[in-house]
């Protein structure tokens, strides 16, 4: 079904640690309106979509947001790698070496968890469609 070549699509290059992006960049990953909300959002509401096509599309729009999530993920991941407490504090970060070192977690710039309010799934296909296009219009 899946062929993976374990690499990315567009290949991540980053020579040194910079902290302070990876903290603007960590809200795409887990934060509303980021990689993992849309993809859940997409393949959620697959289900409730009235044809085929449309399910097919939804499902499609799904994993590819998932390979977003992917490269939001390696790049935040060489932005702090080798990078000290000090260089996570000096970015106003220090609560994420804290809790979770250099590990990936899904949150927002503010630190704030991801969570399953950032998605809707109200059985409306136009509802739900509409939201799709808001989320997707807030990270444009």
């Amino acid at each position: 079904m899946w062929i993976y070549e374990k690499k990315l699509e567009h290949p991540v290059r980053v020579t040194c640690p910079d902290v302070k992006f990876a903290k603007m960049v960590i809200t795409q990953y887990g934060g509303p309106d980021g990689e993992l909300s849309a993809s859940l959002r997409y393949l959620n509401q697959r289900y409730s979509m009235p044809t085929d096509k449309i399910k097919a599309l939804l499902t499609d729009i799904g994993t590819e947001e998932l390979a977003h999530m992917e490269m939001i993920a390696a790049l935040v991941h060489k932005l702090t790698q080798g990078a000290s407490c000090e260089d996570f504090k000096a970015a106003g970060w220090e609560g994420q070496f804290i809790q979770h070192d250099c590990s990936l977690f899904y949150a927002d710039v503010n630190g704030v968890p991801w969570s399953a309010k950032y998605i809707a799934a109200l059985g409306d296909p136009i509802t739900d469609l509409t939201e799709d296009m808001a989320a997707d219009g807030a990270i444009a």
